[in-house]
Protein backbone atom coordinates (compact mmCIF):
# COMPACT_ATOMS: atom_id res chain seq x y z
CA UNK A 1 0.00 0.00 0.00
CA UNK A 2 1.62 3.10 -1.25
CA UNK A 3 0.48 6.44 0.88
CA UNK A 4 0.57 9.63 -0.10
CA UNK A 5 0.70 13.02 1.52
CA UNK A 6 -1.43 15.68 -0.02
CA UNK A 7 -1.50 18.81 0.67
CA UNK A 8 -4.99 20.41 0.83
CA UNK A 9 -6.63 23.34 1.62
CA UNK A 10 -5.96 27.12 2.37
CA UNK A 11 -2.44 28.44 1.73
CA UNK A 12 -1.13 31.86 1.63
CA UNK A 13 -1.89 32.02 -2.13
CA UNK A 14 -5.58 30.85 -2.25
CA UNK A 15 -7.39 31.51 0.74
CA UNK A 16 -4.30 33.72 2.98
CA UNK A 17 -5.10 32.38 6.02
CA UNK A 18 -4.72 28.75 8.46
CA UNK A 19 -7.81 26.62 8.36
CA UNK A 20 -9.17 26.74 11.75
CA UNK A 21 -8.18 23.68 14.63
CA UNK A 22 -11.60 24.32 16.38
CA UNK A 23 -12.03 24.84 20.24
CA UNK A 24 -14.46 21.22 20.14
CA UNK A 25 -10.77 19.89 18.20
CA UNK A 26 -12.54 19.81 14.41
CA UNK A 27 -9.94 19.95 12.02
CA UNK A 28 -12.16 22.15 9.23
CA UNK A 29 -9.81 22.09 6.64
CA UNK A 30 -11.43 25.22 4.31
CA UNK A 31 -11.45 24.37 0.53
CA UNK A 32 -9.59 26.92 -2.15
CA UNK A 33 -11.41 29.24 -3.72
CA UNK A 34 -12.01 28.60 -7.57
CA UNK A 35 -14.34 30.80 -9.64
CA UNK A 36 -15.57 27.71 -12.01
CA UNK A 37 -16.66 25.39 -9.62
CA UNK A 38 -20.35 24.94 -8.10
CA UNK A 39 -20.49 25.08 -4.48
CA UNK A 40 -20.71 28.90 -2.84
CA UNK A 41 -18.34 29.10 0.88
CA UNK A 42 -21.86 30.30 1.84
CA UNK A 43 -23.52 26.94 0.94
CA UNK A 44 -21.19 25.25 3.13
CA UNK A 45 -21.82 25.30 6.70
CA UNK A 46 -20.28 23.63 10.08
CA UNK A 47 -22.20 23.57 13.53
CA UNK A 48 -25.20 25.91 11.57
CA UNK A 49 -22.61 28.34 10.94
CA UNK A 50 -21.33 28.85 7.11
CA UNK A 51 -17.63 28.47 5.86
CA UNK A 52 -18.14 32.58 4.68
CA UNK A 53 -19.19 33.59 8.34
CA UNK A 54 -16.06 31.26 9.98
CA UNK A 55 -13.47 32.82 7.50
CA UNK A 56 -14.41 36.21 8.50
CA UNK A 57 -15.15 36.08 11.99
CA UNK A 58 -11.10 34.88 11.60
CA UNK A 59 -10.04 37.49 9.63
CA UNK A 60 -12.30 40.28 10.02
CA UNK A 61 -12.79 40.70 6.52
CA UNK A 62 -11.17 39.49 3.94
CA UNK A 63 -11.10 40.57 -0.26
CA UNK A 64 -10.90 36.50 -0.87
CA UNK A 65 -13.70 35.34 0.34
CA UNK A 66 -17.71 36.53 0.18
CA UNK A 67 -21.07 35.20 -0.05
CA UNK A 68 -21.17 34.84 -3.82
CA UNK A 69 -17.21 33.03 -3.40
CA UNK A 70 -16.70 29.65 -5.36
CA UNK A 71 -15.24 26.60 -3.18
CA UNK A 72 -13.21 23.72 -4.23
CA UNK A 73 -14.62 21.45 -2.19
CA UNK A 74 -11.63 18.85 -2.69
CA UNK A 75 -11.01 16.46 -1.14
CA UNK A 76 -14.48 15.88 -0.26
CA UNK A 77 -14.75 13.98 3.22
CA UNK A 78 -17.60 15.73 5.07
CA UNK A 79 -21.26 15.08 3.97
CA UNK A 80 -22.56 17.34 6.37
CA UNK A 81 -21.23 20.72 5.13
CA UNK A 82 -23.13 20.72 2.19
CA UNK A 83 -27.35 19.75 1.94
CA UNK A 84 -27.56 19.23 -1.58
CA UNK A 85 -25.67 15.87 -1.75
CA UNK A 86 -26.69 13.33 -4.94
CA UNK A 87 -28.29 10.07 -3.67
CA UNK A 88 -25.82 7.50 -2.87
CA UNK A 89 -22.99 10.27 -2.07
CA UNK A 90 -19.50 8.63 -1.60
CA UNK A 91 -16.15 10.66 -0.45
CA UNK A 92 -14.19 11.76 -3.23
CA UNK A 93 -10.57 13.20 -4.15
CA UNK A 94 -10.51 14.60 -7.41
CA UNK A 95 -6.68 15.74 -9.47
CA UNK A 96 -5.49 16.73 -12.61
CA UNK A 97 -2.68 18.06 -14.18
CA UNK A 98 0.90 18.19 -12.98
CA UNK A 99 -0.28 16.55 -9.75
CA UNK A 100 -2.20 13.90 -11.49
CA UNK A 101 1.06 13.52 -13.44
CA UNK A 102 2.98 12.49 -10.20
CA UNK A 103 -0.07 10.31 -8.98
CA UNK A 104 0.05 8.42 -12.67
CA UNK A 105 3.87 7.98 -12.91
CA UNK A 106 4.23 7.03 -9.31
CA UNK A 107 1.36 4.38 -10.40
CA UNK A 108 -1.17 5.20 -7.54
CA UNK A 109 -3.53 2.59 -7.87
CA UNK A 110 -6.57 0.91 -5.27
CA UNK A 111 -6.43 0.18 -1.97
CA UNK A 112 -3.20 2.79 -1.59
CA UNK A 113 -4.07 5.74 1.17
CA UNK A 114 -4.02 9.58 0.78
CA UNK A 115 -3.60 11.10 3.92
CA UNK A 116 -4.64 14.89 3.23
CA UNK A 117 -2.41 17.53 5.26
CA UNK A 118 -2.55 21.60 5.17
CA UNK A 119 -2.31 24.39 6.78
CA UNK A 120 -3.97 25.35 10.46
CA UNK A 121 -4.15 27.50 13.40
CA UNK A 122 -5.58 26.90 16.45
CA UNK A 123 -9.03 29.21 17.81
CA UNK A 124 -10.82 30.04 20.14
CA UNK A 125 -14.34 32.22 20.89
CA UNK A 126 -13.68 35.26 22.75
CA UNK A 127 -16.91 37.36 22.58
CA UNK A 128 -19.18 34.88 21.12
CA UNK A 129 -17.09 34.90 17.92
CA UNK A 130 -14.22 32.31 16.83
CA UNK A 131 -10.57 34.14 16.56
CA UNK A 132 -7.14 32.61 16.36
CA UNK A 133 -5.46 31.91 19.65
CA UNK A 134 -2.95 34.76 20.59
CA UNK A 135 1.14 33.47 19.91
CA UNK A 136 -0.40 30.22 18.59
CA UNK A 137 1.78 28.40 15.46
CA UNK A 138 0.81 28.07 12.04
CA UNK A 139 1.20 24.00 11.61
CA UNK A 140 0.66 21.27 8.73
CA UNK A 141 -1.24 18.59 10.07
CA UNK A 142 -3.11 15.87 8.84
CA UNK A 143 -7.00 16.53 8.38
CA UNK A 144 -8.41 13.50 7.07
CA UNK A 145 -7.69 10.07 5.05
CA UNK A 146 -8.86 8.21 1.90
CA UNK A 147 -8.29 4.78 1.10
CA UNK A 148 -9.13 4.19 -2.98
CA UNK A 149 -11.80 1.47 -3.69
CA UNK A 150 -12.48 3.29 -7.38
CA UNK A 151 -11.04 4.94 -9.88
CA UNK A 152 -12.10 7.09 -12.96
CA UNK A 153 -9.90 8.22 -16.10
CA UNK A 154 -10.75 11.00 -18.76
CA UNK A 155 -13.30 9.55 -21.19
CA UNK A 156 -14.77 7.08 -18.24
CA UNK A 157 -18.80 7.86 -17.29
CA UNK A 158 -18.77 9.20 -14.09
CA UNK A 159 -21.29 7.45 -11.68
CA UNK A 160 -24.30 9.35 -10.92
CA UNK A 161 -23.19 9.70 -7.25
CA UNK A 162 -20.18 11.87 -7.98
CA UNK A 163 -21.44 14.42 -10.54
CA UNK A 164 -21.95 17.30 -7.69
CA UNK A 165 -18.45 16.93 -7.59
CA UNK A 166 -16.10 19.66 -8.74
CA UNK A 167 -13.67 17.31 -11.24
CA UNK A 168 -16.77 16.45 -12.53
CA UNK A 169 -17.69 19.89 -13.72
CA UNK A 170 -17.14 21.55 -16.95
CA UNK A 171 -13.37 23.04 -16.12
CA UNK A 172 -12.34 19.40 -15.93
CA UNK A 173 -14.30 17.10 -17.63
CA UNK A 174 -12.28 17.98 -21.38
CA UNK A 175 -9.37 17.70 -18.94
CA UNK A 176 -7.41 14.16 -20.34
CA UNK A 177 -5.35 14.39 -16.99
CA UNK A 178 -8.96 14.55 -15.06
CA UNK A 179 -9.01 11.70 -12.37
CA UNK A 180 -11.68 10.70 -9.77
CA UNK A 181 -10.18 8.60 -6.52
CA UNK A 182 -13.43 7.54 -4.65
CA UNK A 183 -13.14 5.78 -1.08
CA UNK A 184 -13.59 2.63 -0.35
CA UNK A 185 -16.43 1.56 2.05
CA UNK A 186 -14.22 0.43 4.96
CA UNK A 187 -10.45 0.29 5.15
CA UNK A 188 -8.34 -2.86 4.11
CA UNK A 189 -6.64 -2.90 7.44
CA UNK A 190 -9.34 -1.97 9.84
CA UNK A 191 -13.48 -3.13 8.63
CA UNK A 192 -14.64 -1.12 11.38
CA UNK A 193 -13.54 2.40 10.30
CA UNK A 194 -14.81 3.68 7.16
CA UNK A 195 -12.50 3.69 4.18
CA UNK A 196 -12.32 7.96 4.28
CA UNK A 197 -12.47 10.17 6.95
CA UNK A 198 -11.70 13.04 8.70
CA UNK A 199 -9.62 13.08 11.85
CA UNK A 200 -10.05 14.95 15.21
CA UNK A 201 -6.93 17.08 16.41
CA UNK A 202 -4.57 15.36 18.16
CA UNK A 203 -0.79 15.76 18.40
CA UNK A 204 0.35 13.43 16.62
CA UNK A 205 -1.27 14.64 13.37
CA UNK A 206 0.75 17.62 13.89
CA UNK A 207 3.85 17.37 11.28
CA UNK A 208 5.54 20.45 12.02
CA UNK A 209 8.42 19.85 14.55
CA UNK A 210 7.75 21.78 17.86
CA UNK A 211 9.10 25.97 17.83
CA UNK A 212 9.78 25.52 13.78
CA UNK A 213 7.92 27.06 10.97
CA UNK A 214 5.06 24.79 9.56
CA UNK A 215 7.22 23.49 6.70
CA UNK A 216 9.81 21.92 9.44
CA UNK A 217 8.10 18.56 9.83
CA UNK A 218 9.34 16.08 12.90
CA UNK A 219 8.59 12.70 11.35
CA UNK A 220 9.79 8.87 12.30
CA UNK A 221 13.45 7.93 11.50
CA UNK A 222 12.40 5.27 9.44
CA UNK A 223 11.16 7.95 6.61
CA UNK A 224 15.27 8.34 5.73
CA UNK A 225 14.63 4.59 4.51
CA UNK A 226 11.41 5.47 2.28
CA UNK A 227 11.27 6.97 -1.17
CA UNK A 228 9.47 10.19 -1.11
CA UNK A 229 8.23 12.02 -4.65
CA UNK A 230 9.95 15.37 -4.84
CA UNK A 231 12.16 15.10 -1.86
CA UNK A 232 15.44 13.03 -1.21
CA UNK A 233 18.01 13.04 1.74
CA UNK A 234 18.80 16.10 1.71
CA UNK A 235 15.81 16.87 2.84
CA UNK A 236 16.48 15.75 6.64
CA UNK A 237 18.29 18.30 8.05
CA UNK A 238 19.83 18.74 12.10
CA UNK A 239 16.32 17.50 13.50
CA UNK A 240 13.94 18.24 11.29
CA UNK A 241 12.24 16.89 7.69
CA UNK A 242 11.91 19.83 5.42
CA UNK A 243 9.08 19.57 3.21
CA UNK A 244 9.20 21.27 -0.18
CA UNK A 245 7.47 24.45 0.14
CA UNK A 246 5.84 23.57 -3.48
CA UNK A 247 3.98 20.51 -4.87
CA UNK A 248 0.74 18.46 -3.93
CA UNK A 249 1.27 14.96 -3.63
CA UNK A 250 4.07 13.53 -1.35
CA UNK A 251 4.03 9.61 -2.67
CA UNK A 252 5.71 7.53 -0.59
CA UNK A 253 6.64 3.63 -1.79
CA UNK A 254 5.13 0.85 0.24
CA UNK A 255 6.94 0.04 3.65
CA UNK A 256 5.63 -2.48 6.46
CA UNK A 257 6.42 0.73 9.11
CA UNK A 258 5.01 3.11 6.96
CA UNK A 259 1.58 1.34 7.34
CA UNK A 260 1.90 0.71 10.73
CA UNK A 261 2.53 4.13 11.44
CA UNK A 262 -0.68 5.80 9.19
CA UNK A 263 -2.59 2.98 10.33
CA UNK A 264 -2.39 4.09 13.98
CA UNK A 265 -2.69 7.77 12.97
CA UNK A 266 -6.20 6.81 11.42
CA UNK A 267 -6.96 4.38 14.43
CA UNK A 268 -6.19 6.57 17.38
CA UNK A 269 -7.84 9.65 15.82
CA UNK A 270 -11.10 8.76 14.38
Amino acid sequence: MKVILSRKGFDSQYGGQPSPILPNGTLLSLPIPQTEDMVKFSELSYNGKSYTQIIKELNGSTRQINNDTKAHLDPDLRKDVYSKRRPNWKPIFGQSGAAQGVLRNQKVAVNDLFLFFGWFKQTEFFNGKLRYKINSPDLHIIFGYLQIGEIYYYGDKFPDYALGHPHCDKMHENLKSNCLYVARERLTFNETLLGANTLNYKKNLVLTKEGQTKGKWNIPPFFKELEISYHTLNSFKDGYFKSVDRGQEFVIKPNEKLTLWAKDLIESNC
